[in-house]
């Protein structure tokens, strides 16, 4: 009886013993620098790192490009209150009549385009004539655009 509970005990240390030299392996691997945790948990250090110098550039950056604005607003300001006042002046200014050669021409009439329709009135189509004529003139309005 003793003998098998040696044999048993022997059994069991052995059991134990290669148990601790399979978590010890797991725990090196583990620690690893390269491959393991470790390894990710170093990578993960230098990146948190990195963000936060490029997060305090970008708050810099920020906050000199708020103070730039804050001074572009108040010259706008500055400039929309002088744009005011040049305006409130123009009110007080008084009318110009027209130079009196321009009163003097008379209008001289204008001669209808080859392509444009004519009018006439005796025509029962002036509806269709007009609408012609409006829409070819849009048409070279846009085309001048």
């Amino acid at each position: 009886m003793e003998l098998i509970a040696d044999i048993l005990m022997i059994c069991g240390t052995l059991s134990v013993a290669i148990y601790c030299m399979v978590l010890s392996r797991r725990l090196r691997s583990f620690t690893n620098l390269e491959k393991g945790m470790g390894g990710a948990i170093a990578v993960l250090s230098v990146q948190v790192d990195d963000m936060t110098k490029t997060l305090t550039i970008a708050q810099k950056s920020a906050s000199g490009s708020a103070v730039r604005l804050q001074d572009l607003n108040q010259k706008s300001e500055q400039t929309a209150k002088r744009l005011e006042l040049l305006i409130a002046s123009m009110h007080d200014l008084p009318d110009v009549a027209p130079p009196p050669m321009a009163q003097a021409a008379a209008p001289t009439p204008v001669a209808p385009r080859a392509d444009e329709p004519v009018m006439h009135s005796g025509d029962d189509s002036g509806q269709v004539v007009s609408e012609a004529f409006f829409s070819s003139r849009r048409a070279r309005m846009e085309a001048a655009e």
